[in-house]
C-alpha cells in the first residue's frame, strides 16, 4: 500500500476546509451572476443596488477567507497541503475582488450602455466560476472523480482563451465604433477589468490542476 493511502486511513474526514472552500466558491458564483445581471439586464437606476449586493458578497468573501487562514494556523492535519488550501482560497477571493472592482467601475463611470463584448465577458466569467465551483465540490472525492475534475480545469482554460478573443475584438470594435471619447474611456476601463476577472478565474484553475496532479 502506498504511503499516501496509508496516511489517508489515519487522516480524519475534513469537516472544516472543504466546506469553507465550497462556501467561498458559492460567493464567487453569486458575485459573477450579479455582475452578469448588472451588464445584461439591469436598468441604469437599478445599478447601485446590484453593485451594493456585489460589495456585500465581496465583504463576505473577505471574512470567509480570513476564517480559512485562521483555521490553517490552528489545524495540524489538513486534507491537502496547507499552502495549496491557502492559495486556492486566495485565488477565489481574488476573483471576487476583481468582480467587485468591475462593478464599482460600472457604478463610478455609469456608461450609457454596454457593448456586446462586455456582456459576453460576464457570461464567460460566470461560466468559469461555475466550473471552479464544481471542481471545488469534487475535491472531497478527487480520486473517484478524476476524469470529471480534469474536465473542469481544462474547461476553465478554454474559457480564458475565449475571453481573450472577446476582449481583443471588443477593444477593436470599441475604438472603431464609439465616437464619444468619454464613453470610450469608460467602457475600455470596464472591459479591461472584466478581462482581469477572466484571468483570475484561470489562475484558480491552475491551482486546482496543481492539487489534482498531487493527489488524484
Amino acid at each position: 500500500m502506498k504511503i499516501n493511502n496509508i496516511l489517508s486511513v489515519f487522516t480524519p474526514k475534513d469537516v472544516k476546509f472543504l466546506p469553507l472552500l465550497k462556501d467561498l466558491s458559492d460567493i464567487m458564483v453569486k458575485s459573477a451572476s450579479l455582475l452578469h445581471d448588472l451588464l445584461a439586464f439591469t436598468e441604469k437606476d437599478q445599478r447601485p443596488e446590484i453593485c451594493r449586493l456585489i460589495k456585500v458578497e465581496e465583504t463576505n468573501g473577505d471574512k470567509l477567507s480570513n476564517s480559512i487562514s485562521k483555521e490553517l494556523n490552528n489545524t495540524f492535519i489538513t486534507p491537502f497541503d496547507r499552502e495549496d488550501i491557502n492559495e486556492l482560497a486566495d485565488k477565489i477571493e481574488e476573483v471576487i475582488d476583481v468582480i467587485n472592482r468591475a462593478a464599482q467601475k460600472v457604478l463610478l463611470y455609469d456608461p450609457d450602455q454596454f457593448p456586446d463584448s462586455a456582456v459576453q465577458m460576464t457570461e464567460v466569467v460566470q461560466k468559469g466560476t461555475l466550473e471552479v465551483q464544481s471542481a471545488v465540490d469534487g475535491l472531497e472525492h478527487l480520486k473517484k472523480s478524476d476524469v470529471v475534475f480534469r474536465k473542469h480545469y481544462k474547461e476553465i482554460k478554454a474559457l480564458e482563451e475565449e475571453a481573450d478573443g472577446i476582449y481583443e475584438k471588443g477593444i477593436m470594435d470599441l475604438f472603431r465604433n464609439e465616437k464619444n471619447t468619454v464613453e470610450l474611456i469608460k467602457l475600455k476601463e470596464i472591459i479591461q477589468e472584466l478581462e482581469k476577472a477572466a484571468n483570475k478565474v484561470n489562475s484558480t484553475g491552475k491551482i486546482l490542476k496543481t492539487i489534482f496532479v498531487k493527489y488524484a
